[in-house]
């Protein structure tokens, strides 16, 4: 019975605030590459709802790409082109029925990732 998810949030690390309303896609690979989804986060900096679930939610590489340019951009000045344009994180899903979550702490220059809980 598959009963895992995938969720993600982002964590401002600039600003100290949640990451809000940064556009996130996340794709599945395999010998092509699968858009499964594209959300945006709310003002918590977290989906609303998992990115995948169930059934859907199956073994295999992963990749979540986040906007954060567009982000900070509505908050500072950014270089152009700016250092981070987009976050991409590619991860493997090796047991399905499980909750993954992937959180992003991000500044305009840095970033950091762990699989959470």
């Amino acid at each position: 019975m598959n009963q895992g998810f995938l969720t993600t949030h982002v964590l401002d690390t600039y600003s100290g605030k949640p990451g809000r309303n940064i556009k996130v896609e996340l794709y599945y690979i395999s010998k092509n590459v699968k858009k499964i989804n594209t959300i945006r986060l709310n003002k918590h900096g977290r989906s609303e709802k998992p990115l995948i679930k169930g059934k859907k939610f199956i073994k295999g590489q992963y990749e979540l790409v986040f906007y954060v340019s567009n982000y900070f951009n509505k908050i500072t000045k950014l270089t152009k082109p700016p250092f981070l344009d987009t976050v991409s994180i590619k991860f493997g899903v090796a047991n399905s029925d499980q909750h993954y979550h992937i959180p992003l702490l991000v500044s305009p220059w840095s970033y950091t990732t762990y699989r959470g809980s």
